[in-house]
């Protein structure tokens, strides 16, 4: 499946084409909205980005003339709380991905804010857009020398006692370093000692994570992770999800009927309203064990500042902090880096 084309006007005045996807993720490959939401609020009134494949440099426009919703990723939302009300007068369905990891002591994320500060943010967007629409993700665990199952649930519980009532979800992933060589290089260079989750750690932190989860009742699953957990109440998770969308945005028509989705009336024996999906939606893009559904991204590798050591879309911290500088200097331009 293919996204439809759309024509734009670009700001060198031509015409070109664009994809026009129905749903934008924003994105897997850097934060818009800690560092570019004055960028993306800015490309969205002008109805379209340009974007360059991250592979071969190709640039490709991308238009918004047909999108119904947009997926944020993000460590710290804080800088698009005063574009709200624009996102909700042009947006109207959107929803957050929220990572909010514990690595304060190690400094493992180096220019995100302090947790405390970070669950006072959750908290507030919470509260401005509703609790279905900000998933919280504990996204990567990462195991070290100092860091040891027992020490991630129990961070992990200081952050749910605070967040349980402020989100319907949690989403969680085990650091995979030796697939992402660039990531391992990195770790090597902060001599980060880390250790890679097999599946009795696995396990070990599905059970901890089960009980826990009985003071909180939250929805649990992993992000693109093979390894079952069903039995200790954890799902395969889709972070960008027909499911979530069809629960939020139900009365968006034109979404619905792009996602396959018919609803069934209710009867005189089936008296409650069914729902029957048609289409088959996975993102072939992503990796195998990834849930989601298809998306256009429209974020760039090497642009993301936050300094995580164990980041896959930064080759490095220096590069990521010369992109944004660059972004700084022509902060409206077509692409995130002005370049």
């Amino acid at each position: 499946m293919s996204w439809d084309k759309a024509e734009i006007v670009s700001e060198q005045g031509e015409i070109v084409f664009a994809q026009a996807p129905v749903i934008v993720s924003a994105s897997r490959s850097t934060d818009i909205p800690t560092f570019y939401a004055d960028w993306f609020v800015e490309r969205w009134k002008a109805g379209y980005v340009k974007w360059k494949n991250p592979f071969n440099g190709t640039p490709l426009y991308v238009s918004f003339k047909e999108t119904r919703v947009v997926v944020f990723w993000t460590k710290n939302p804080k800088p698009m709380f005063k574009h709200l009300d624009f996102l909700d007068e042009h947006l109207k369905n959107y929803y957050f991905q929220f990572s909010l990891n514990d690595y304060d002591r190690e400094g493992y994320e180096g220019k995100v804010p302090r947790v405390e500060t970070r669950i006072n943010t959750f908290k507030e967007l919470s509260n401005k857009i509703g609790k279905d629409r900000v998933v919280w993700r504990f996204d990567p665990l990462m195991l070290t020398k100092d860091i040891d199952v027992k020490e991630l649930l129990s961070r992990l519980e200081r952050i749910g006692d605070q967040l349980h009532t402020y989100t319907s979800k949690l989403v969680f992933s085990f650091a995979d370093i030796s697939i992402y060589k660039k990531v391992e290089s990195n770790l090597r260079k902060e001599n980060i000692e880390y250790i890679e989750f097999a599946p009795d750690t696995m396990i070990e932190f599905a059970q901890g994570l089960n009980k826990l989860n009985q003071k909180w009742n939250l929805e649990l699953a992993t992000c693109a992770e093979k390894f079952d957990l069903n039995k200790y109440g954890i799902m395969h998770n889709k972070c960008v999800d027909d499911d979530l969308m069809i629960k939020l945005f139900y009365y968006d028509k034109e979404l619905m009927k792009f996602l396959g989705v018919e609803f069934i009336e209710p009867t005189l024996f089936e008296p409650i309203e069914g729902i029957e999906k048609k289409k088959k939606m996975k993102d072939k893009g992503q990796r195998e064990a990834c849930g989601c559904i298809m998306s256009k991204d429209i974020g760039e590798y090497n642009t993301c500042p936050h300094e995580c050591v164990y980041c896959y879309a930064n080759t490095s911290k220096e590069i990521a902090i010369e992109n944004y500088k660059s972004h700084t200097v022509n902060p409206t331009s077509e692409t995130i880096t002005g370049k």
